[in-house]
């Protein structure tokens, strides 16, 4: 399989990234690797790259997203912060992605197990370790836990309930921030020239969940 060029870039809509990435998915959890020379798509995109897609995902070691949904050099554009939520740096970057570089997708990536979004609940003894930039990072979560959290609830990364709902709830406030955020990238998904959607990687069987 070669890399993408300027000219299938351009012949991939939305939808059609959706589905590249839906079976490169399927593929990875039946082991099943598109046959790929990655030395090749080296050299295929020496002159330059056109990914057809950007993917927020968490710094997680196991939600990578080139493998999980099986791509190849030039394929995606692949940003990671733990937590997969935006500042306006990400937000560059997608604005980039897309409007610069012609990406028709951008997918915001969650995944079970968070270990961001456990210390996001855990964020009182974060804040006790003296780790002054991680209790930054975890304190972004507070607004979705407060909003979720049920009364009497158990707030700790023990709550398995909690932790998931947190996870979900997290990605549809990353889109709504996305679209808020980027007027660029909100009307550029009015237009029909991107779509901006949710997933969660399940790390115990491999199987993305599209939100």
């Amino acid at each position: 399989m070669k890399a993408h060029t300027l000219e299938t870039q351009a012949t991939i809509t939305p939808e059609r990234a959706f589905e590249i990435l839906r079976e490169g998915n399927e593929r990875f959890v039946q082991n099943l690797k598109a046959n790929r020379d990655l030395l090749a798509q080296v050299n295929d995109t020496r002159a330059g790259q056109w990914p057809f897609a950007v993917i927020l995902s968490c710094i997680d070691s196991r939600t990578s997203a080139e493998l999980i949904f099986d791509q190849g050099l030039g394929d995606i554009f692949s940003v990671r912060i733990a937590g997969n939520f935006v500042n306006q740096d990400i937000l560059g970057s997608m604005e980039f992605g897309c409007n610069v570089a012609g990406s028709k997708l951008i997918v915001v990536l969650g995944h079970s197990k968070c270990g961001a979004l456990k210390g996001g609940l855990d964020a009182a003894a974060i804040r006790e370790t003296g780790m002054e930039n991680l209790s930054h990072l975890v304190d972004h979560f507070n607004p979705i836990i407060d909003e979720i959290i049920n009364d009497g609830e158990e707030r700790s990364s023990k709550n398995n309930d909690l932790l998931e709902r947190l996870n979900i709830q997290n990605v549809k406030k990353t889109i709504a921030d996305i679209r808020n955020q980027s007027s660029t990238l909100n009307q550029m998904e009015k237009d029909g020239k991107i779509k901006i959607v949710g997933a969660n990687y399940n790390v115990e069987t491999g199987i993305v969940n599209w939100l």
